[in-house]
């Protein structure tokens, strides 16, 4: 796809289909997605469509108006914000002379360009070809190849596209196996950080609700935080201080948006599974967003497919603390009200850009983090200086006294403030 191309974005609002967001939200983060692509949207709508048309999706009336919208402004390309059968894309195509996309492929035009890393490119590309390999279709009759033989054995061999789509399965194959490499690795790195003190901070939210610019505020790192849709894509990790907490890390995760393609989901999974390894998950809202509420049902979802919180019953294995984020975009009247809510949802009110509220973020951070903590005594041997040091390094010690003697030599006797965490730590010692 070509940086600025013009480009047509049509939003169908399906009459049988059940949306969380109205049609003009929807266009507009079709609008957004378009935009996030750098492509120039020279015209947009939204197209109600009464039924679905097996072979365009759209009725032949609508078609034809797309048609005239293109040649009216020079669209070179028409973006789709629903899912296409590879028929009605080839028949689109067809009909309008142009080159159809629909949200999936949108969507992975976008995650192919902002994967910076060799992980992110794995996952990319191994979406990208399950998309892909339901996009070959029976177009070309001349791409048939003949097979070599003798006799009764020439004739017509393996068609293009069946070696097309062998050659994908192998590559999606090699690609499968590479993943689950980095998944064991990612395994032995979570493994690695339980066994250390630190506790682990995901960031999770809709897709430009402010995580990026958070995690830079509280890291002091400079990770791409734009307003756009998706402008960071690999998770990354950086270690914070918090009041009464040495170190945390606090990770940032790729932002989730409605009817994300299953490929990515998939694809993603290995990434997303850090979550699941977190202490506290950070759940940062954009409330200036209209939608914010439709927003949250959508990485709520998302959490359930991951495990993290139960889809009937909405409680999560994790403690989730949601952050309202861009509160200096909202006028006095709206943020009264939020802070009202704010107060019965135990939700913290902040803005990443201005920095407001962030103080009170670290607080209530820290205070979940060390909540579970309790004091514990510890009678030790003098001689077992692995473990006494241990607890030195990974506690918090409020007392180091005599502990008589013991069959294995005198004792200490150690009072010391642990979480749940480091408490088990110590038992497995």
């Amino acid at each position: 796809m070509t940086r600025g191309a013009r480009a047509l974005v049509l939003c169908p609002d399906i009459r049988a289909l059940r949306y969380d967001l109205d049609p003009a939200e929807r266009l507009a983060e079709a609008e957004g997605l378009a935009l996030a692509i750098g492509v120039v949207i020279a015209h947009s709508a939204v197209l109600p469509v009464r039924q679905m048309q097996p072979n365009t999706l759209f009725g032949s009336g609508q078609v034809e108006n797309i048609g005239i919208w293109c040649a009216q402004h020079e669209a070179e390309l028409v973006i789709v914000d629903g899912a296409l059968t590879p028929i009605q894309q080839r028949n689109l195509e067809d009909r309008l002379k142009r080159k159809v996309i629909d949200r999936t492929g949108l969507i992975l035009e976008i995650f192919g360009e902002r994967a910076a890393t060799a992980e992110g490119r794995l996952q990319v590309e191994l979406a990208h070809l399950d998309y892909q390999q339901s996009r070959l279709v029976r177009s070309w009759t001349h791409l048939e190849r003949q097979r070599g033989g003798f006799g009764f054995l020439g004739g017509p061999g393996e068609t293009q596209i069946e070696a097309d789509r062998r050659m994908i399965r192998q590559r999606m194959g090699r690609l499968r196996r590479e993943l689950e490499q980095v998944r064991k690795t990612r395994a032995l790195h979570r493994d690695r950080r339980g066994r250390a003190p630190w506790p682990v901070i995901a960031l999770v939210g809709y897709t430009n609700a402010g995580k990026s610019t958070l995690f830079n505020r509280l890291t002091g790192a400079e990770v791409m935080a734009e307003d756009l849709l998706f402008a960071t894509l690999d998770p990354t990790m950086r270690a914070i201080g918090l009041p009464g907490v040495e170190k945390a890390i606090l990770s940032d995760t790729v932002g989730f948006i409605s009817d994300l393609p299953t490929q990515l989901v998939a694809a993603f999974r290995a990434t997303l599974e850090e979550v699941t390894a977190a202490d506290v998950i950070c759940h940062v809202r954009d409330m200036a967003n209209p939608s914010h509420a439709a927003q949250k049902k959508e990485v709520l979802g998302v959490l359930a497919d991951l495990d993290v919180v139960d889809a009937e019953t909405g409680t999560s294995s994790i403690p989730i603390l949601e952050v309202w984020n861009k509160c200096d975009l909202l006028g006095t009247d709206s943020l009264a009200e939020l802070r009202e809510a704010a107060e019965g949802q135990g939700a913290v009110i902040l803005s990443a850009v201005t920095g407001e509220g962030v103080d009170s973020l670290g607080t209530e951070l820290a205070r979940l983090l060390t909540g579970g903590a309790r004091e514990v005594s510890f009678l030790l041997p003098v001689s077992d200086g692995r473990r006494i040091a241990w607890l030195h390094a990974h506690g918090e010690v409020l007392g180091d006294d005599d502990g008589g003697e013991g069959e294995e030599g005198p004792l200490r006797r150690l009072t010391v403030r642990l979480g749940p965490k480091e408490l088990g730590q110590f038992s497995s010692l």
